[in-house]
């Protein structure tokens, strides 16, 4: 699992895609159809579609540049629309042109191959296990991500659900880790705050939970501060945000002075995230004396890192 999926493309929100037969059958009405055989089960028209369009939008940049800007701005186009992208069944043909099931099936499968990262489709969460849940949510407006816990609860005890996900903050990533906090503070309600206080007292999890959900009566003790200023500031650089959001979620309204002390202890956390945290102060800070001392906090890191190993 990457980071961001990649530092390329911000998370993507999720998609809804119909099943697999309509899917196939589309292939099969395709105009284009007819460069290859519409033979077998759904599953194999589809695979041998899918090659079919990489090896298409592979040998024209422009094609497959049209294909993932009409995907990423979700806005019908207006105007001529490459005759090759209607022909392979991806584009409605009329205007103004969206994209068709078969284009956002396609553009999810190509964003996935150059960088990484697996857009969700509404409704395939349902069978995941709790951290592959927090995960494939991380991208979800609130409005879907509500649906998608109502398919994933559906059968199951909500109580237990709410400890399955409680069982994985700690280990997840840090923005899986803001979504699993929000869900069991807000989406589960009264069930669910439970499950988070009984983590209050672990080290850097109950001082992260604390910091999220506003409970005063868990203080984070020191060697926690760093932990939490890198795990809020690490979420933000996973969705995908702009560097300068990050910079001020941990810079929170301080002179370069006082920004500059802070910096100076994320070099004794060992949040996983640091040098990612860190990278970004000593490229996007416009202040210099910042970046230096963000430069001379991520060599320190890398000592202590040393020594721990």
């Amino acid at each position: 699992m990457r980071s961001n999926d990649d530092d390329t493309l911000p998370l993507q929100p999720p998609i809804r895609l119909p099943d697999e037969g309509t899917l196939a059958a589309a292939v099969r009405a395709a105009p284009l159809a007819d460069e290859l055989k519409p033979e077998g089960e759904d599953a194999e028209v589809l695979a041998a579609w899918a090659d079919h369009c990489r090896e298409r939008l592979a040998a024209d940049e422009g094609l497959l540049l049209e294909l993932i800007r009409m995907f990423l701005s979700r806005e019908p186009a207006k105007g001529d629309i490459p005759e090759t992208l209607s022909g392979l069944g991806l584009v409605r043909q009329a205007e103004p042109y969206t994209l068709s099931w078969l284009g956002l099936w396609a553009a999810r499968l190509i964003i996935a191959d150059t960088t990484g990262q697996e857009i969700p489709v509404m409704g395939s969460l349902a069978d995941a296990d709790a951290a592959a849940l927090l995960h494939g949510l991380r991208s979800y407006p609130e409005a879907e991500r509500g649906e998608e816990l109502a398919g994933w609860l559906k059968g199951r005890d909500t109580d237990a659900a709410a400890a399955e996900i409680a069982s994985v903050l700690g280990t997840v990533s840090p923005l899986s880790r803001a979504v699993g906090v929000e869900l069991l503070w807000s989406d589960f309600g009264e069930e669910g705050r439970p499950a988070l206080s009984r983590l209050l007292e672990e080290p850097k999890l109950g001082a992260v939970i604390a910091a999220r959900t506003g409970r005063e009566d868990r203080q984070p003790v020191p060697e926690e501060i760093a932990w939490v200023l890198v795990d809020m500031a690490a979420a933000l650089l996973e969705f995908g945000d702009a560097p300068v959001e990050v910079i001020n979620s941990i810079a929170m309204g301080m002179n370069s002075e006082e920004q500059t002390g802070t910096i100076a202890i994320l070099a004794f956390g060992d949040h996983p995230w640091t040098g990612r945290v860190l990278q970004v102060f000593i490229e996007h800070h416009p202040d210099e004396r910042v970046a230096a001392a963000a430069r001379k906090a991520l060599r320190r890191l890398r000592g202590l890192a040393d020594l721990r190993t």
